[in-house]
């Protein structure tokens, strides 16, 4: 059964961090993203520039952006590829490498892309994961952040 909407966020301790070295500095944040992709993920490619995008365009209103990397396949875990993905696709925000599937199970979750959005309180506000559930990523975070159009 997938995470319930209200539901408090999970914790992210047993990531290893990619970037920042040591992990991130969570913040108490108006709106937290949390994006899972991963390398030989197609989907995850075409939406990574809409990603940072986002994460631009909202981090001044309150948006924090944290990504995990969660293979699909043993070559995933290739580091270069990682760094690879990460370089092309500008990805400055934290990034877990979630290779044991300690966030993702804690998240309930088995897809890449996917996206989780908690509010100030902490609290699931939207869950999305695939190429259709993404169209609506945007429109949540600004809903969530309070912005009209």
């Amino acid at each position: 059964m997938p995470m319930r909407l209200g539901t408090p966020m999970p914790s992210l301790d047993g990531a290893t961090w990619f970037q920042p070295e040591g992990g991130p500095k969570i913040e108490a944040a108006p709106v937290t993203m949390i994006h899972f992709w991963a390398v030989s993920c197609h989907i995850c490619h075409e939406t990574m520039d809409q990603v940072s995008a986002m994460r631009d365009k909202y981090a001044p209103h309150g948006l924090q952006t944290i990504a995990f990397h969660l293979p699909r396949m043993e070559e995933d875990i290739d580091l270069e590829k990682i760094k690879r993905d990460v370089e092309q696709f500008n990805m400055t925000q934290p990034i877990g490498l979630d290779h044991e599937r300690l966030i993702a199970d804690r998240f309930e979750n088995e897809y890449v892309p996917a996206f989780f959005i908690f509010n100030a309180k902490g609290e699931l506000a939207f869950r999305a994961a695939g190429d259709k559930g993404f169209a609506k990523v945007e429109t949540k975070i600004r809903e969530v952040l309070g912005l009209t159009d």
